[in-house]
């Protein structure tokens, strides 16, 4: 892809998701995701239902009327987007890939965070570490991360999460808010999991597609694994290994809510033919 179609692209994601920021989210994003606590911004005079415990007691035997302290929310935080890029998220049978709406949402949500004025960074993984950009604020520097999301090309086709897990730890060590966006075929991911839920506050975004919840009758079907390369065929009429087929997808999902729920912190499943809008919406509205 050469540089004028990747600018192309940047821009087209950039519409689409800075509307979704700044008229549904941004508000959304803040009321869910507290700042740090309250500092001190002035002192004003006691009105009709003011909480008496605000009261400044100096200021108020000076004047010889009542004053409170006036408190404000101390916004400023900082928003980590850790991307799954290995090969699998190159799949989709619905308009798009896994990859391209993973993007969409990294994009939606580092809007929603520079609305706040807050700092957005990105760590992109596959069973290595592919890419890492520190925090910074403002509308060039998300642009550059979208533009890492729509070319960068991963070295591996794999996935170790507990690898990225391990790294974000040792390299965050102030409070973040963190997404992890990927379809989550991994496991063994729990423990490391526990660590940055403890200290973060964190969420995971399954992004996935229908197919692979169940397989449809297709007779028999090379199947390509996407990370491994092998290629193996397979009989889909066959009852047995639709059967297994689904088990192994549903134990995965499983592992995936548990291992998040275990570590304090929330997740998102959605659909290629799903909305994300609605998704975020409703996570953002229950955890108000």
């Amino acid at each position: 892809m050469d540089t004028k179609e990747i600018l192309k692209k940047v821009r087209k994601i950039e519409i689409k998701t800075r509307r979704l920021s700044d008229h549904i989210f941004s508000g959304e994003y803040h009321s869910s995701f507290k700042g740090r606590g309250m500092t001190f911004s002035e002192v004003r005079q006691y009105q009709f239902g003011d909480d008496i415990r605000s009261i400044d007691w100096n200021v108020t035997a000076r004047y010889n009327e009542p004053y409170i302290k006036v408190f404000e929310e101390e916004r400023e935080l900082t928003m980590m987007l850790m991307v799954d890029i290995s090969a699998s998220e190159s799949f989709g049978t619905h308009h798009q890939f896994k990859r391209e709406m993973i993007t969409e949402i990294s994009a939606t949500l580092a809007f929603s965070a520079i609305q706040n004025n807050d700092k957005v960074g990105l760590l992109l993984f596959s069973d290595d570490i592919e890419l890492f950009i520190p925090p910074k604020k403002g509308k060039t520097h998300v642009l550059r991360i979208i533009r890492e999301l729509i070319e960068f090309h991963p070295k591996s086709k794999k996935t170790d999460l507990t690898h990225a897990l391990h790294y974000f730890s040792n390299v965050m060590k102030k409070k973040a808010i963190v997404f992890i966006l990927s379809d989550f075929m991994d496991d063994d991911y729990d423990s490391a999991l526990k660590i940055v839920g403890k200290k973060h506050d964190l969420t995971g975004i399954r992004v996935y597609d229908r197919y692979e919840t169940e397989i449809p009758k297709l007779g028999m079907v090379p199947m390509k694994d996407a990370e491994s390369g092998q290629i193996i065929l397979v009989n889909t009429n066959s009852k047995k290994v639709r059967t297994n087929y689904k088990a192994n997808y549903l134990r995965t999902v499983d592992y995936f809510e548990n291992a998040f729920t275990k570590s304090g912190s929330g997740t998102i499943n959605t659909r290629l033919d799903e909305s994300y809008v609605k998704k975020l919406l409703g996570y953002f509205k229950r955890r108000n």
